[in-house]
């Protein structure tokens, strides 16, 4: 994928770049619009899940070092199998960030640019997206890299410039609508970690590769403070259920944030850089897309084929009529696929293991 490889604090906020769009869009709203005050207590709950969920990814990956989920699919049942699950993913990632493209300039559109057509916005960041791949992918780790800090300060300062507006008695009843709603119907939100698929692409990349076990949960531990940070945000200061036509909702946050009388008008700047987020999230699904393709082609040069995937994810994110249909997709839809590509992972892990021992014998 790239000549380099990358380190410890590189792979983690590779990681996370698959959480921030989904959580800034719409992800936080879901929470609440779902499980009303338990929502906090839901998010403790499914990140201990998930941490549990990418230590057993971790301990399944041990005996496959420099393996990723296509190698290891190759090593179960050959190149057709490869082929099947290479596909699988490929079509995972490009619809996935076309849907979460047309959602974030469907946003974009509605705060900034009312009288633009919704293809030039979202051209505009297919343009982006393909620089940056032709450029390199390190180019792109390291944007993240830098980026992600300033993505994590923006949100908490959503969260403290906002302490005065808060109504800290929506939190209650801390079970919201019951046991059922928040720790059975709520597993669903599993699917919001959706950060836990790129880690099945992390091995052959790290510098050190004894470190994937650190990546992993830190990486998990930062995903669940940050949708907590989030989703508290809007549960203090909205009503408990959120409008659908209230789009990027953290965006009418930010419109309070007052430090003084100098420093004022804030959303500006966190739509920058949650713009850039959003930029360095898709380079990084469409690159794992078009190496995916060209492993399965035996394609030495990625370059080849970033234009075709490109242009592909260009017309998925065309596809809906309106925004209710993405709005649909990424509510009711993206976790559930993510979730199904998470157990598949694990389910090829399992098998893998079961073979490498089966042979052992």
């Amino acid at each position: 994928m790239s000549k380099n490889k990358i380190g410890t604090l590189e792979a983690i906020a590779l990681i996370l770049s698959a959480l921030a769009p989904f959580t800034v869009i719409s992800i936080s709203r879901t929470f609440i619009n779902e499980l009303k005050s338990s929502a906090l207590l839901n998010i403790i709950y499914i990140s201990i899940i998930c941490t549990l969920i990418i230590y057993f990814i971790y301990v399944l990956f041990k005996n496959f070092p420099g393996f990723d989920i296509i190698d290891i699919s190759n090593y179960i049942g050959g190149s057709i199998f490869k082929n099947i699950i290479g596909f699988v993913f490929i079509a995972y990632f490009i619809i996935t960030s076309a849907m979460l493209l047309r959602n974030f300039c469907e946003g974009l559109k509605v705060i900034y640019y009312p009288y633009t057509d919704i293809t030039y916005i979202i051209l505009l960041f297919i343009i982006t997206i393909t620089i940056a791949n032709k450029l390199g992918f390190d180019s792109t780790i390291k944007t993240t890299t830098l980026i992600f800090p300033f993505l994590l300060v923006s949100i908490l300062l959503l969260f403290i410039g906002n302490l005065s507006n808060f109504s800290f008695e929506k939190m209650f009843p801390f079970m919201g609508d019951g046991f059922k709603k928040t720790f059975i119907l709520g597993l669903s939100n599993i699917g919001s970690f959706t950060g836990i698929t790129y880690i099945y692409f992390i091995p052959p990349l790290l510098k050190k590769p004894e470190q994937f076990k650190k990546i992993c949960l830190l990486s998990i531990i930062l995903s669940s403070f940050f949708i907590l940070i989030c989703v508290a945000t809007l549960l203090f200061m909205f009503p408990i259920y959120i409008n659908t036509d209230e789009i990027m909702p953290l965006f009418s946050v930010s419109r309070n944030i007052e430090f003084g009388n100098f420093f004022q008008r804030f959303e500006s700047l966190f739509l920058l850089i949650w713009s850039i987020s959003f930029c360095c999230y898709l380079s990084i699904s469409l690159k794992f897309a078009n190496c995916i393709f060209c492993k399965i082609y035996n394609l030495s040069d990625a370059s080849q084929t970033i234009d075709i995937i490109s242009i592909l994810t260009f017309v998925i994110a065309l596809l809906p009529h309106n925004y209710s249909i993405s709005y649909f997709f990424e509510t009711y839809i993206y976790r559930f696929i993510t979730i199904g590509i998470i157990f598949l992972g694990i389910c090829i892990l399992l098998l893998s293991n079961y073979k490498k021992k089966k042979v052992g014998e």
